[in-house]
């Protein structure tokens, strides 16, 4: 099994810059893709952005620009950084990490980015 733990998630002022941060703890050797995935209050769960093992990254087409993915493998953790919020960035962020073959997927709690307008 594989755990994942979020952190970083607070209220901040649109505008603001913010890091979140996923620790993968347990059974993590095979770990490919890591990703951040995002769910507004009354919508379906996005993808943010992702990063693969090798580096590869690919984002959702309107947040590139603000949002930057990457990860530290000697940590095991991947980060979000995110600048230039607005309140439409609000939502809870779920870590989110892959095993290939078979696909196994793998969720974390979620922690809670509300911007202030």
């Amino acid at each position: 099994q594989v755990q994942l733990v979020e952190s970083g998630g607070v209220l901040v002022q649109a505008g603001g810059s913010l890091r979140l941060s996923c620790a993968a703890t347990g059974t993590i050797f095979g770990i490919n893709r890591m990703g951040w995935y995002r769910q507004a209050p009354g919508k379906q769960r996005e993808l943010v952005a992702a990063i693969s093992r090798g580096g590869n990254t690919n984002y959702a087409d309107s947040l590139k620009r603000r949002f930057t993915i990457s990860r530290d493998s000697a940590k095991n953790t991947v980060y979000l950084q995110m600048n230039s919020l607005k309140p439409e960035d609000t939502g809870v962020y779920y870590c989110n990490a892959e095993k290939p073959f078979p696909t196994i997927t793998y969720w974390g709690r979620g922690t809670q980015v509300t911007v202030s307008s």
